[in-house]
């Protein structure tokens, strides 16, 4: 039986018109094909089953959130596999695990009224889980190398987004004050005009308004010590627009889907190479908090933290370095450091 304002097809159409305009520039044609496809086939059987299920009872809205969720980390997965090295003819067993993991424990979680941000939080979990058990999985099997392990495992395309967003946030705001500057002194006729810093970044009231809505749109289905790490490169008047931003209900109802994708995808062009952190270097700045402030006070600050985090700890303060993405191997050493010292 049909849920009542649950088009699954035309659900998952959508998702997919969408993931096409963010998919990498750098992806041939055949990687392309592969993540609209994959994110398109997910979500409809998702949403069929969904759809076809009366034991489950999900009202519209849930059969939505729990079908977005697949979509969403069907793309970002899929991409982290294109560019970790594994060739193609082992994408759809990881992928299928991955979807089959965010169905089940998205149904459990909203038959037991669990909300909406710690499913979001519990799903990332089982999501990484999977995927490492997967990679972890071929690599005991002699199919793909340690190193090739190892770079899949640093694979992290929702990361990379939102940070990119934010970085790109930091950017304009520069070039809108530089702007600024620069209509002040023109109007006074008392100084030459410079030139902009980024000419091609629009800088109107209109357009910022925009900008801090869909980097918005990004952060609502972010954990939330993620989301702190990315404020944090805001200026405080911009962190509190986002915040309300993030409070409203269907904020994406107030945005034009192609300018907000298009947007998010434009960003990246104004953006700096970002250099990855090395194990290394996130293992000598742990080995000088662990040296300068008891172990004790440190685990305590990852007592109600999920496991992962607490096993990247303790191998670290054995000297270890436990297989996370580095990126977020940095987050957790800022973490760290801003929590111990305050």
């Amino acid at each position: 039986m049909a849920i009542e304002g649950f088009d699954y097809k035309e659900f998952a159409q959508l998702m997919s018109s969408q993931a096409g305009e963010l998919i990498p520039k750098d992806f041939n044609d055949m990687q392309k094909n592969y993540v609209v496809k994959t994110l398109s086939n997910f979500t409809l059987l998702a949403g069929e089953a969904i759809a076809n299920d009366e034991a489950l009872g999900f009202n519209a809205e849930q059969a939505i959130f729990v079908t977005q969720i697949i979509a969403e980390w069907a793309f970002h997965k899929s991409i982290d596999l294109v560019h970790s090295g594994i060739m193609p003819e082992h994408w759809d067993g990881i992928m299928q695990k991955i979807a089959f993991t965010i169905f089940e424990v998205a149904k459990q979680a909203i038959k037991k009224n669990i909300p909406q941000d710690q499913i979001l939080q519990l799903i990332e979990h089982h999501v990484n889980k999977s995927f490492k058990e997967a990679i972890d999985s071929l690599e005991k099997r002699g199919v793909i190398s340690s190193e090739i392990s190892q770079k899949a495992m640093s694979q992290s395309n929702i990361d990379d987004m939102a940070a990119q967003a934010a970085q790109a946030e930091a950017e304009q705001k520069a070039a809108m004050e530089e702007a600024q500057a620069n209509q002040n002194v023109q109007a006074s006729a008392d100084l030459p005009v410079s030139q902009p810093i980024s000419p091609s970044l629009p800088a109107s009231p209109m357009d910022r308004s925009l900008k801090l809505m869909s980097v918005a749109l990004v952060l609502k289905i972010l954990p939330e010590d993620r989301v702190e790490a990315i404020l944090e490169k805001f200026s405080p008047q911009d962190v509190e627009t986002i915040r309300n931003y993030m409070k409203v209900e269907n904020l994406e109802a107030g945005l034009d889907i192609n300018y907000t994708l298009k947007c998010l995808e434009n960003i990246k062009d104004f953006l700096p190479k970002r250099k990855t952190p090395s194990q290394e270097s996130i293992l000598r700045q742990l080995n000088k908090l662990f040296d300068k402030y008891p172990m004790e006070n440190i685990e305590k600050l990852f007592k109600s933290e999920r496991p992962f985090l607490k096993r990247f700890i303790s191998k670290a303060y054995e000297g270890d370095y436990y297989p996370i993405p580095t990126k977020v191997a940095q987050i957790v050493v800022q973490y760290v450091k801003d929590s111990v010292e305050e």
